[in-house]
């Protein structure tokens, strides 16, 4: 992906500057209005991003529509083959990608690498698009009458993305919307804006028509535009709950369908029967991993007792042993490159706040039993990183437990019973991901019913669906009545229409009723 420059002059540093991609090719903004887009490892402004204003939002949105009436034609198999020809090109370069969502997040390669490969599981389910937007047929419903369902899609639908994954989430649902044959207009965040522009240059080299993936840098004003706008017909979202409902409220009372999914405060309740080793192995995974900034991130344990001790002593031994470096890894001077376990958070600001929230648990009375404030990379000082970090005995009333930290804190709370800890789980706003660790197959069962959460692991921490089924949660994690992906992706992406259709016989066509239309 190549960014466009602007003039300097001799004296200044020229920065590259990020833009739109509208009407099938990159567009500088004219709006003025830029952010700086960090490399979070080193603490310095690698480029500034547009932010559109309203006449750049209403030309981004116009071209979608365009595109929409030009793709929405298309047979069924030539959309089977741009997605196809988007699959291998994505397969084939991957490893472009990667870097660049390192560069701009900070993840490790290796967890930039995982997370296209789950988002290329949903491209590939969209692959086999046909079979999901099948209507039906019922011959003969009534003497003479045939009665048929078509699914169409929708129009120009929006997709509003969060910084944490800035090329799986939007693969959540830009693949099934294509596919149903929608144009997408993809708002990524500022903080990593780069990954989108790569994918609508993937789409256009797979042959996707000009318009269908557009690509606008913005703010709230560009989020506002999409949620107002009479042309786009729904919105998806990932991000805060904060932010999910208003996306929910804006757009719902502008009349467009919402899919949008909130935060978390997810726990994995261990029970004494677990294999500690394993608990601990996956609640470090778990809790570090991305260092902590996803929504599925496992952020407390709740140990039932008597494990507590153990288990700590284990998670603590475990941190010891992980590496805190630039994501991008370093020379190991063998031609390979040396990559380390947690990269930095993505903004000074945020690791800030993170760090705000262990003084929080501190002051309420918990245990820093691992601290990662004040964590330093040798040469990368200015880097924002934050250590891992483990307390123990949080107070279920501390904002440090209440709240979503989006970083890597693990938080112990220890719990007297499986009842317990299912209450905790239940009584809480949040109800994204959840894990039991047991070797008690009778409690797993119990727990996967009893349990007020929309996706749950069981002896698996981050338990992710793959594409084939939905993701989503339940409570203050979802608003909307849609799940990402899946069937349901499907069906969020597309509308029905059911067709009653009679051909006459001309000898018999039935004269005139005016009675209300009875099935015989």
């Amino acid at each position: 992906m190549s960014l466009t420059e602007t003039a300097a002059s001799p004296a200044e540093t020229t920065v590259p500057q990020i833009g739109h991609w509208i009407d099938g090719a990159h567009r500088a903004s004219s709006s003025g209005r830029t952010a700086p887009v960090y490399n979070p490892a080193t603490g310095a402004v690698r480029a500034e991003v547009a932010l559109a204003d309203q006449a750049e939002i209403d030309e981004a949105i116009a071209s979608a529509e365009r595109g929409y009436r030009e793709w929405s034609g298309y047979s069924i198999a030539k959309r089977q083959g741009v997605l196809f020809a988007f699959r291998e090109l994505l397969n084939a370069r991957k490893g472009e990608l990667a870097a660049i969502i390192t560069a701009e997040h900070g993840k490790v390669l290796s967890d930039a690498m995982g997370e296209i490969l789950r988002g290329q599981e949903v491209v590939e389910l969209a692959t086999g698009f046909p079979h999901l937007i099948k209507g039906a047929f019922s011959e003969n419903a009534s003497t003479g009458i045939d009665v048929y369902s078509l699914k169409q899609p929708l129009g120009v639908v929006g997709i509003i993305s969060p910084f944490n994954f800035p090329a799986m989430v939007p693969m959540w649902f830009f693949p099934v919307a294509i596919a149903a044959g929608n144009a997408v207009v993809l708002k990524p965040s500022e903080k990593d804006p780069t990954a989108a522009l790569w994918l609508a240059e993937l789409w256009k080299e797979a042959g996707l028509p000009d318009g269908v993936f557009t690509v606008l840098q913005g703010d709230k004003l560009a989020v506002d535009g999409l949620l107002t706008s009479p042309v786009v017909q729904s919105i998806s979202f990932v991000g805060s709950t904060p932010i999910a409902q208003y996306i929910y409220e804006t757009a719902s009372k502008h009349g467009k369908r919402v899919q949008a999914l909130g935060g978390a405060k997810n726990h994995m309740l261990v029970l004494p029967d677990a294999d500690l080793d394993l608990v601990a192995d996956q609640a470090v995974n778990a809790g570090y991993g991305a260092a902590g900034e996803r929504c599925m991130a496992i952020s407390v344990v709740l140990a039932v007792e008597p494990v507590a001790d153990e288990l700590i002593a284990k998670i603590t031994e475990r941190i010891g042993q992980l590496k805190i470096g630039n994501g991008a890894g370093v020379d190991a001077g063998d031609g390979t490159r040396s990559e380390p376990d947690m990269g930095p958070l993505i903004t000074d600001v945020h690791r800030d706040k993170v760090a705000s929230y262990v003084d929080i648990a501190e002051a309420d009375g918990a245990t820093v039993v691992v601290d990662g404030r004040g964590c330093s990379v040798e040469g990368h000082e200015d880097g924002f990183f934050f250590g891992p970090t483990l307390l123990d005995n949080v107070p279920t009333t501390s904002r440090a437990y209440t709240e979503e930290i989006f970083g890597p804190v693990l938080s112990v709370v220890r719990v007297a019973s499986y009842d317990e800890g299912l209450e905790l789980i239940n009584s809480g706003r949040f109800g994204n991901g959840t894990a039991i660790f047991t070797n008690d197959g009778g409690a797993a069962r119990r727990f996967q019913n009893e349990v007020e959460v929309g996706m749950i692991g069981i002896n698996v921490p981050i338990p992710v669906p793959v594409a084939y089924h939905s993701f989503g949660g339940w409570k203050a994690s979802l608003f909307g009545d849609s799940k990402a992906y899946g069937v349901q992706g499907f069906d969020f992406f597309t509308r029905e229409k059911a067709i009653t259709s009679r051909w006459l016989d001309p000898a018999t066509h039935g004269g005139i009723n005016l009675g209300f239309p009875q099935n015989h």
